[in-house]
């Protein structure tokens, strides 16, 4: 499949910023080219550790070709005048400049496998995937055209918390995207989280675990608060693999985990359940 053309000049502009050839595995310590580890869906071909993927390198991995973004118009201000050693401006246009993202999830339509879906990927690289007012707008508004389309979304988490640049008004957006989901999943639609690494904080107590299926990359951090502050304040070890995926999944808090190149066959799989589900519902018949 020919790569889309809006995706050839995010490529070009990425090549660009980033002129380092190769990437050392925080896993296995493998030093990785970085064509191959593109082409392998940023996973290291030794020890299969799943790298932090940038947005629409994830998006070119699952849409089928073209992808309508929305709410690319929905920008931050700067509500607090917040600064330290440097203005909250300043650390968003430098967070523009390295990631080529102008907030920290990217949303829109596009098809998976033939099925119409709205998608929504976070993205770590900007400003740590923080759920800022931006973040819980394009969440809202996925999840609100998703419903009035009646179509299936499914959203890719990847963050930090929520941005302490713009305080309670970054707290707000939890009850933003939950109302949302809340309208989305009462309608009858199909909400699909993926956790990727991390996913934490303000998503984690959010959208991140109302869906109603679950998936996790192999590997992934997951949790609300880090490991180091649950152990000081309740004064025990925690086991060693917490907050992974796996115990997650052992625990029954996520329904599977996934390795990124069986993640699209994966939606495609669960998006045609949804398809046959409606289809059903139109004509009558039980599900």
């Amino acid at each position: 499949m020919p790569m889309p053309e809006w995706l050839h000049v995010r490529r070009a502009k990425d090549e660009e910023r980033n002129t380092a050839q190769w990437s050392k595995c925080p896993e296995c310590g493998e030093m990785l080219y970085r064509r191959d580890l593109a082409a392998n869906l940023w996973v290291c071909s030794r020890c299969n550790h799943h790298f932090r993927m940038g947005a629409y390198d994830r998006i070119s991995g699952i849409v089928d070709g073209d992808f309508a973004e929305i709410g690319a118009d929905v920008q931050v201000g700067d509500p607090l005048s917040w600064t330290d050693r440097k203005s909250y401006p300043a650390k968003l246009a430098g967070d523009r400049e390295k990631s080529g993202l102008s907030e920290g999830v990217v949303c829109g339509f596009g098809q998976i496998g033939g099925f119409e879906a709205g998608l929504g990927v976070m993205d770590f690289h900007f400003r740590g995937g923080t759920m800022g007012t931006v973040v819980g707008e394009r969440i809202a508004l996925l999840l609100e055209e998703g419903r009035s389309r009646a179509v299936p979304c499914i959203i890719f988490t990847a963050s930090g918390g929520a941005r302490m640049e713009e305080g309670m008004f970054a707290l707000m957006q939890l009850a933003k995207a939950t109302a949302a989901v809340t309208r989305f999943v009462n309608d009858g639609n199909l909400l699909i989280t993926v956790l990727t690494d991390p996913t934490t904080g303000g998503v984690s107590a959010s959208f991140a675990f109302q869906a109603d299926v679950i998936v996790a990359e192999p590997g992934a951090m997951i949790g609300f608060a880090g490991r180091r502050v649950i152990e000081q304040t309740i004064r025990q070890k925690l086991p060693d693999r917490f907050q992974t995926a796996e115990f997650l999944l052992e625990k029954g808090h996520i329904d599977m985990v996934v390795e990124r190149r069986r993640i699209k066959e994966m939606l495609v799989h669960l998006l045609g359940y949804a398809a046959k589900g409606a289809a059903r519902r139109l004509h009558g018949v039980r599900a």
